[in-house]
């Protein structure tokens, strides 16, 4: 596999590099920011101990409460209280436990902090990072496991990312709480325990795809945990000689549209594939973007518009898998290019 991303060259030449877990990975971001900035707050429902992932394990015990804050349970408060904290000069970390949960905040987050740079000309800035866990959790049913991220992306004001290892979790994490304006920082509630080598040095731009893998016969698009299964289907399509690109977006607002657009331009043909569903997803984005741009061939797979299932028979209706990601690009591949 051709590892050119940022992440893979980072990693192979920094004397820095460890081996952590997608949560420790995120624990280490937010210690090297709030040791370096002591605006940077923390505060959410269960952060004191540690997060319900583990995702702020110890920082209570190195910062003390007044900067690991732990709340009542109100999604509107935290939220609330992140934006006024924001405002007048903060740097808050806002906890929503799972993305599901960030409903009820909603108002706080679109109606004010994505919001108030522009209604005020700018006198009001909204440095947030509202972390919301997303995507299918297993065996948690229909109100635990909805990929929400085209939501945020639609929504002007916003910057909205979705790492997919522990070195994206670290670096875009960093640069999320280094960032103006709010961020709606989307982890992967299944991810947490998935381990891989984190060069703590290596900074990576907010906006900024990663290629994973160089190949001339498809574009492959795709985020967050879709892309292990991206993996595999690259894989075996390798095995019987179509060459895939595979880019990991990252970020998907402000989406790097060079390097998908460029890809495209190359192969010709586009695949975009994301666990959210399919309908109104942000794959439709990319999808007309690329279409007006440059005319390649395009098919996009999501799941299906229904709830998430809790039997795993019905979860696994919501699933988009490896099986299915090769067939959808053989067919594309199969036919002629339209360029």
């Amino acid at each position: 596999m051709d590892m050119s991303s940022d992440v893979a060259k980072g990693a192979a030449s920094a004397s820095s590099v460890v081996e952590l877990s997608y949560a420790d990975a995120a624990v280490l971001a937010v210690q090297r920011e709030m040791d370096a900035d002591p605006r940077v707050v923390v505060l959410g429902e269960d952060v004191g101990r540690g997060g319900i992932f583990g995702q702020y394990k110890g920082l209570q015990q190195r910062f003390g409460s007044e900067r690991v804050i732990d709340t009542p349970i109100s999604e509107a408060a935290i939220m609330g209280a992140g934006v006024g904290m924001a405002l007048a000069g903060l740097r808050p970390v806002v906890e929503m436990r799972v993305v599901d949960f960030a409903l009820c905040g909603m108002d706080e987050l679109v109606n004010q902090a994505a919001k108030n740079r522009f209604m005020f000309g700018g006198q009001g800035r909204v440095p947030l990072v509202a972390r919301m866990p997303g995507g299918i959790w297993d065996a948690s049913a229909a109100q635990h496991s909805q990929s929400l991220e085209a939501w945020f992306a639609h929504l002007p004001g916003v910057v909205v990312v979705c790492p997919g290892t522990p070195q994206d979790n670290h670096s875009l994490l960093r640069a999320a709480m280094q960032c103006g304006d709010p961020v709606v920082y989307i982890e992967h509630k299944a991810l947490w325990g998935a381990r891989g080598p984190v060069d703590e040095s290596l900074a990576l731009p907010l906006g900024r795809a990663a290629v994973l893998r160089r190949g001339d016969a498809l574009t492959m698009v795709s985020w967050s945990r879709q892309l292990q299964a991206c993996h595999a289907a690259c894989e075996a399509l390798a095995a019987e000689g179509i060459a895939v690109e595979l880019i990991d977006l990252r970020t998907l607002w402000p989406w790097d549209r060079d390097t998908v657009l460029g890809s495209c331009a190359k192969t010709g043909r586009l695949l975009v594939v994301h666990e959210a569903v399919q309908a109104a997803g942000f794959g439709a984005e990319i999808a007309a973007s690329a279409a007006e741009a440059t005319g390649c061939r395009i098919a996009r797979l999501g799941a299906p518009r229904i709830p998430v299932g809790y039997a795993p028979v019905l979860e696994a209706q919501s699933r988009v898998g490896a099986e299915r990601i090769a067939e959808a690009a053989r067919t594309l591949c199969s036919a002629a290019s339209t360029r």
